[in-house]
């Protein structure tokens, strides 16, 4: 062996495995599939990249950062230019999260069951955001899952006789759900708000592709929090999220997050994105209307079953048995979508496909034509 080098073995003793906990060992990582090579229409990105003189602004803003100091802890030009941008009622507090996964997991460690010795339960609609699931299993929370009706609507007679068997300290609502793309009714979700014992967060990370807005509730209900992502409006790279709600609750929830866990360059760069909304409101408002011509497309083809959309993707059913084959057939012709037959009982024969530009739908709805 050269000097300076040393081997280190690959062997894991069954021994020290055992030190991880049986939820742990039971559970798979979150899967994110190579899209090298193909139109990526799998993951709810905002297609669109920035106009050019934007993007040498941006590089002459970064070239002014610091990188040897530490970021501002409480990211506080980064929460202003947020609460501009979205209109955060004064009152609410802010809490910024490296991606809204950050923030449903320093939720799910914060809170307890009211009664010793009994876990925790998170509650929310099926199927919805794989993360809350996942999350509540990390941290040893009970998770309890409540069916949605029929065309995936919100059943309210559910949702409350679940929040009274188990008594949930955290429940949380997508709204548009992800992923069915669908929005709730405003009663229904009124219902489950003032019903529930504990905290209720609703979920907008794809607000910028529908009107319905929560956010004014924040004045109406003490237990409620919003939360939101900058991901979908054109920013996925720089994994933003934040949470809204009554300053008590957001400080008890601040304690548990780690120093610093906004970066400078996402601080610089998410603010100088936000200077400059026009130009992702105008990528939203073309998402939203393409969105439109891809549902018609989709439902021109014989076969499948188109499912209304308020968010920047569609949630179509396959004939019977052949989403999987649907699915690879697309990714042999260059084109990568969702696939979730099998993720959930409700969504058998289910893909899903992101809105991506006026080309890539082409490519899509060709490729898929020829498939079926």
């Amino acid at each position: 062996m050269r000097p300076g080098t040393s081997h280190i073995s690959h062997v894991t003793s069954p021994d020290l495995l055992d030190w991880v906990r049986p939820e742990i060992r039971r559970l798979s990582a979150y899967h994110v599939p190579d899209a090298s090579g193909l139109v990526k229409l799998d993951a709810m990105e905002n297609p669109y990249h920035w106009p050019e003189d934007m993007l040498d602004a941006w590089l002459a803003e970064l070239r002014q950062v610091a990188l040897n100091r530490y970021p501002d802890p409480a990211a506080r030009e980064l929460q202003a230019a947020l609460r501009q941008a979205m209109h955060i009622p004064d009152d609410a507090a802010l809490l910024l999260g490296n991606g809204s996964d950050e923030l449903i997991q320093l939720l799910a460690l914060a809170l307890r069951h009211p009664e010793p010795g009994r876990d925790a339960v998170l509650l929310a609609p099926e199927p919805g955001f794989v993360m809350y699931r996942m999350i509540a299993e990390f941290v040893d929370m009970q998770y309890q899952g409540v069916a949605l009706g029929p065309d995936f609507d919100l059943d309210a007679d559910a949702m409350l006789a679940a929040i009274e068997a188990h008594q949930p300290a955290l429940v949380f609502v997508a709204q548009p759900n992800n992923p069915t793309g669908n929005v709730y009714s405003e009663a229904a979700l009124r219902k489950v708000v003032k019903a529930a014992p504990g905290w209720v967060v609703i979920d907008e990370a794809y607000a910028p592709f529908t009107d319905r807005d929560c956010l004014p509730w924040l004045n109406e209900y003490p237990n409620l929090l919003v939360m939101r992502t900058v991901s979908k409006m054109g920013l996925a790279g720089l994994r933003l999220g934040l949470l809204a709600g009554p300053p008590a609750m957001i400080a008890e929830v601040d304690k548990l997050r780690l120093p610093y866990n906004i970066n400078v360059l996402t601080q610089a760069s998410a603010r100088f994105a936000l200077e400059h909304a026009e130009i992702f409101d105008a990528q939203a408002a073309h998402i939203r209307d393409d969105r439109a011509g891809l549902s018609e497309a989709l439902s021109a083809i014989d076969g499948l079953q188109v499912f209304p959309s308020e968010a920047n993707f569609i949630l179509f059913r396959t004939p019977a048995g052949r989403a999987r084959e649907l699915h690879q057939g697309l990714i042999e012709q260059g084109v990568l979508i969702k696939c979730l037959d099998g993720s959930h009982s409700r969504l058998t024969d289910c893909l899903r496909v992101t809105v991506g530009t006026g080309n890539e739908n082409k490519k899509f709805i060709n490729a898929l034509n020829t498939l079926m």
